[in-house]
């Protein structure tokens, strides 16, 4: 191995994996939806982090869209 290498002849190039890597962000999730992650994350040895991640992206796939339907109270 050589002391010391000439990188000035180097070109860059691009990192290939870039449009893979994870953004952070900040979200707030009930408790409840927490808790079952992480239970099925102990159960299947995957971080509950990255099931979530893997719940979200099947969503996106599926073009699955939420149905928010509020119930109108009759008593006012």
């Amino acid at each position: 191995m050589k002391a010391e290498y000439d990188l000035s002849q180097m070109k860059s190039r691009k990192n290939p994996y870039a449009s893979k890597l994870k953004k952070s962000v900040t979200i707030r999730l009930g408790e409840d939806v927490v808790d079952y992650f992480k239970a099925m994350a102990e159960s299947t040895g995957v971080p509950y982090q990255s099931l979530i991640n893997l719940y979200l992206r099947d969503c996106v796939h599926q073009h699955r869209t939420i149905n928010i339907a509020w119930q109108s109270n009759p008593t006012n």
